[in-house]
C-alpha cells in the first residue's frame, strides 16, 4: 500500500486508455474499476483518468520531468549518436560527455556575480540589447559567460546529427512514460503503474515544505457558535 499512497507525490496524473468492447483491454478496465476507490482514497487530489474509444491500444501513461542530462545519457547508452554511415559519432559523444560534466553549481554562483543583474532575465536582449558593452557587468560575469559559451557550443555539436537524430531521441525518451498493455492482466497493469511510480520517484520527486508554525486558523463548528 505504501507505494500507492505515494503516487500523488511523484506523479502529476495517471491516464489509462482502453477499448470498452475489446478483450485485449479487459485487464486495464478491471484494474481501473477495482482499484479506483482505494487509489483515490489514498490520493484524493490525484487525477486518475480513463480514456475509452473504439480500437484503442490499452495503455497507461503519466508525465515525467526528463532533463537534457537524462536525454544525453539515454543517447549515449543506446548508441544514438551516429553518423550517416551508421558508425558511432565520437565527436558528438564527447560533446555530450563534456556537457554532462558541466559544473552547474559553479555556473549558478557565477550567474549572480554582478549585483542587481541577471543575465538569464527574460527579455533581457530586447530591453537591454547593449548590456554586453557594459565593462563592469562583463567583467563580473566573465567566468559565467565563458561557461555559457562553452555549453552552447557543445549543444550545437550535440544537435548537429543527421536525420533529426536529437529530436527522434527526445521522442523515444518520452515514450518511456507510456506502457502499452495489450492483452495484459490485472497484475501486469499494476506492475506497469508501479514502474511509472518508480520512474516518477527518480525524476519528479519534490521536497515537501512543512510550515514552522500555523499561519492561518480556520475555525471549526464550535468556534463559530456565538
Amino acid at each position: 500500500m505504501s507505494w500507492k499512497a505515494g503516487l500523488s507525490r511523484y506523479l502529476p496524473c495517471l491516464r489509462f486508455f482502453a477499448c470498452p468492447n475489446s478483450p485485449s483491454s479487459r485487464g486495464v478496465m478491471k484494474y481501473y474499476s477495482k482499484n479506483y476507490d482505494e487509489l483515490k482514497l489514498l490520493n484524493p487530489n490525484f487525477p486518475l483518468l480513463m480514456r475509452t474509444t473504439e480500437n484503442a491500444m490499452p495503455a497507461v501513461t503519466t508525465e515525467l520531468e526528463w532533463t537534457i542530462q537524462d536525454l544525453l545519457r539515454f543517447m549515449i547508452q543506446t548508441g544514438r549518436f551516429r553518423d550517416v554511415n551508421g558508425t558511432i559519432s565520437e565527436t558528438r559523444v564527447e560533446a555530450a560527455k563534456t556537457f554532462l560534466a558541466t559544473d552547474w553549481n559553479r555556473m549558478q554562483i557565477e550567474r549572480f556575480k554582478s549585483p542587481g543583474f541577471d543575465p538569464e532575465r527574460p527579455y533581457l536582449e530586447q530591453d537591454f540589447p547593449e548590456w554586453k558593452d557594459d565593462a563592469k557587468v562583463t567583467n563580473d560575469l566573465q567566468v559565467y559567460l565563458g561557461l555559457k559559451s562553452n555549453m552552447n557550443e557543445q549543444l550545437e555539436v550535440i544537435k548537429s546529427g543527421p536525420n533529426d537524430e536529437f529530436t527522434r531521441a527526445e521522442n523515444a525518451l518520452l515514450m518511456c512514460q507510456r506502457v502499452d498493455l495489450w492483452c495484459a492482466g490485472e497484475k501486469e497493469v499494476e506492475r506497469a503503474v508501479q514502474h511509472l511510480y518508480k520512474l516518477g520517484r527518480k525524476l519528479n520527486e519534490r521536497e515537501v515544505v512543512f510550515p514552522a508554525f500555523i499561519a492561518e486558523f480556520m475555525p471549526g463548528a464550535d468556534d463559530m457558535e456565538a
